[in-house]
């Protein structure tokens, strides 16, 4: 195998991966919306905080109990997503079925970013709402998912590809 083909194998299954990621997270957001709103509404209201020992800290002050203000953050995040995955399955339609990376990276690009934007989205309202604290697990997945993105966008954009 060439380095060309077995480049093209490695990009070709990284965006089919990250595009059907991208789909399985926004199925499982449209599926369970009630119960994603709950956990976007927990880690919002600062729920985790106030749960046996609670932490009484002055980033309390910042908790948002509204389930429509929950709803809407939620509503972002799919909304993202859905770019993210229509983006992402058309570039890698043009690098799989067409073997065109020229074609592809723009849209392939358009997924990172979208991907980026509702990861930071998560990772920058984890950090407002004091996640930290005690949903360490869910801020070490949006940093990975915030890396996976880099890695991939360096992948799809290397300059001998």
């Amino acid at each position: 195998m060439d380095l060309h083909t077995s480049l093209w194998l490695f990009q070709a299954t990284l965006a089919s991966g990250l595009s059907l990621w991208l789909c399985i997270a926004v199925l499982n957001n449209l599926q369970a919306f009630r119960a994603s709103v709950g956990a976007v509404g927990a880690t919002m209201a600062m729920a985790p905080l106030r749960q046996a020992p609670a932490i009484d800290i002055p980033l309390l002050g910042r908790a948002l109990h509204s389930p429509a203000w929950h709803r809407i953050a939620l509503l972002l995040v799919v909304l993202l997503q859905v770019i993210a995955a229509g983006a992402a399955l058309t570039g890698s339609y043009l690098l799989l079925a067409e073997a065109d990376l020229v074609q592809a990276r723009p849209w392939l690009n358009l997924a990172l970013s979208a991907f980026l934007g509702f990861t930071f989205s998560m990772l920058l309202g984890g950090l407002w709402f004091g996640y930290w604290i005690r949903q360490e697990g869910l801020q070490l997945t949006h940093l990975v998912l915030v890396l996976w993105a880099l890695l991939a966008f360096v992948v799809f954009n290397l300059p001998w590809a």
